[in-house]
Order: structure tokens, then C-alpha cells, then sequence
């Protein structure tokens, strides 16, 4: 049995939805099956952190799931299915599921009637012939990040055996809609059909981060790569890149990459290095005996000034 959305992320009923975002990116990246390899544990709570972010990620979704109109897996609550049928064909010419009206041969009898003894009641011509256009649809689709950031063009089966063809803009942000026209369900008495409604949900990558345009990965160098710089091969979204390491880098310390970002309006982001100062397994005698020596003559204070800040 699926638990509750926000149990699953550790949130309350109150959180924000940037707070809902952050804290299933920082989970997600967590227990990604990528930097968890055959551990099942890990991939199954990668998963229900999925789940709970597709209910409570998606705003409409969310709300209808705090009023109980959605369960935790974001399905519909039986006892909701038939009030939002025929409200929504009374008051917006749309149509769902037959689900709960197996009683009817033929779903637009169901609606012929209803039409008809509604404008019958207030004095109106009856509404057999009225056109009725299909219901929009809403789907959740999960793409790969490299996907979102450099866009992609996929043909893809929906949980319902739509068949869509579904372009990524480049750059397309979390939880972005992408509506189809034409593609949701058809119409009624010769209605136009409604849309497919696409919600985007990126994927988190093992080693990339996005912030706005820009994108954000950590790179780890040796101490002598540190001490002496060089060239390190740093991955981007569009390859492999040789980056030069100054001399005397500290962790934390950033490289811009100019035009390596995401693509977006006024010309691409940058790619962002952050460097990590990586120590090597294990301290052989050399490098102790040699930091010794030299820490006796050019020894230093890397938390000068933070006494300040008692």
C-alpha cells in the first residue's frame, strides 16, 4: 500500500512547492540507481520518492490530493469519478472515462440524456445534437535530464496506450506542460477533441545540477593537480572538455565554463566547475615524511580570521 506523499519526502502539509522540488531533487540524486548499483533497497525508494513527487509536484494534483479527491498514488478516489464526469460535461462541454457507467451501452447516451433533460427542465430546444468537446488529459512524463537540457524528440506510450510524438524544448524546466493539441479524448457529437496535457519531470543526473541556465557539476582533482594545476578532462552536457586547473586550487573553487550551459532566451548558460580536492586512498611514508618536512618551514593557517566570528 502506497504511503503519504509528503511521509515519503519527509514534509509537511504546509511545505512550499520550492521546497517540494529541492527536497525531492536532494532524495532523488540520493537513492539514483546510478550511484546505488545493485542495491534494491535503494531503487525501490528511488521509486516511491518518484511517485510521491508526481502527486505533490504537480499543483492541481496536490490539491486535489489534500482534498482527498486523489490517493496516494495520484488515481482518482472512486467516490470522485462520477461527481467529476457530469459536472465537468455540464459545465465545460468535456467528457472523462466511462468508468462507473458500465450500465450504458454507449457513453453519449449518457449525455444526450443529461443535455437534454437539463435544457428540457428550463425551457430550452433539447440537446441531442450539441457538440461536446473531448476531455484534456494530463500525463506525467519523466525525462532523462541531458534530455531536458539539450532537448530531444520522443515517440512515447502513455499509461492509457496513447501513442504521442512529444518534442523536448532545450532547456524545458521541472514540471513545465506541454499541451498537444487534439491529442486528449474525442469529442462528442462531432466535437473538436481535447489536448494532452504533458507534465515534465526531470530526471536527476549523477553528476550534473541545473540552476537556471547554468549548469553545476563537481570535480575532483589530486593534490598535485592542486598544488602544481594542469589539465583535467571535465564532463558537459554536450562531451568531454580539457579544463586547466591554476595553480594552487582550493576546494570550493570554482571555473566558469562560458556558453556551456543550457540553452534559453539571450544565447546559452555557463557550465560551472566546482573543485574538490580529492586525497589519494592511502598516505604512503613518502608524502608523510614530505608534508613533514614541509610544514616545518612553510606551515600555515587556512581558519586565520574565523576566530571573528565567535
Amino acid at each position: 500500500m502506497a504511503r503519504d506523499p509528503y511521509d515519503v519526502l519527509g514534509l509537511k502539509k504546509d511545505a512550499s512547492q520550492d521546497d517540494i522540488r529541492k527536497t525531492y531533487r536532494k532524495l532523488a540524486k540520493k537513492f539514483h540507481p546510478d550511484l546505488n548499483p545493485g542495491d534494491t533497497a535503494a531503487e525501490e525508494r528511488f521509486k516511491e520518492i518518484s511517485g510521491a513527487f508526481a502527486v505533490l509536484g504537480d499543483e492541481d494534483k496536490r490539491k486535489r490530493y489534500d482534498a482527498g479527491e486523489l490517493d496516494e498514488t495520484g488515481a482518482e478516489r472512486p467516490e470522485h469519478q462520477y461527481y467529476r464526469q457530469y459536472a465537468d460535461a455540464d459545465a465545460q462541454h468535456q467528457y472523462h472515462s466511462s468508468a462507473g457507467f458500465e450500465d450504458f451501452a454507449d457513453l453519449s447516451d449518457l449525455f444526450k440524456e443529461a443535455f437534454s433533460q437539463r435544457g428540457y427542465a428550463r425551457g430550452e430546444p433539447r440537446g441531442e445534437g450539441m457538440k461536446l468537446r473531448g476531455a484534456d488529459v494530463r500525463y506525467n512524463f519523466p525525462v532523462e535530464f541531458l534530455e531536458a537540457a539539450k532537448g530531444e524528440k520522443k515517440r512515447v506510450t502513455m499509461p492509457d496506450g496513447a501513442v504521442l510524438d512529444i518534442s523536448i524544448p532545450a532547456g524545458i524546466d521541472d514540471g513545465k506542460v506541454l499541451r498537444l493539441k487534439g491529442k486528449g479524448q474525442p469529442g462528442l457529437n462531432g466535437g473538436a477533441p481535447g489536448d494532452a496535457l504533458v507534465v515534465v519531470e526531470v530526471r536527476p543526473h549523477k553528476f550534473f545540477e541545473r540552476d537556471g541556465k547554468n549548469i553545476l557539476v563537481e570535480v575532483p582533482i589530486s593534490v598535485d593537480e592542486a598544488i602544481l594545476g594542469g589539465k583535467v578532462q571535465v564532463p558537459t552536457i554536450s562531451g568531454q572538455v580539457n579544463v586547466t586547473v591554476p595553480k594552487g586550487a582550493s576546494s570550493g573553487q570554482t571555473l566558469r565554463l562560458r556558453g556551456k550551459g543550457v540553452a534559453g532566451k539571450g544565447g546559452p548558460g555557463d557550465q560551472l566547475v566546482r573543485l574538490k580536492i580529492v586525497m589519494p586512498d592511502k598516505i604512503d611514508d613518502d608524502l608523510e615524511k614530505f608534508m613533514k618536512s614541509w610544514a616545518e618551514d612553510h606551515s600555515y593557517d587556512p581558519r586565520k580570521g574565523m576566530e571573528r566570528a565567535r
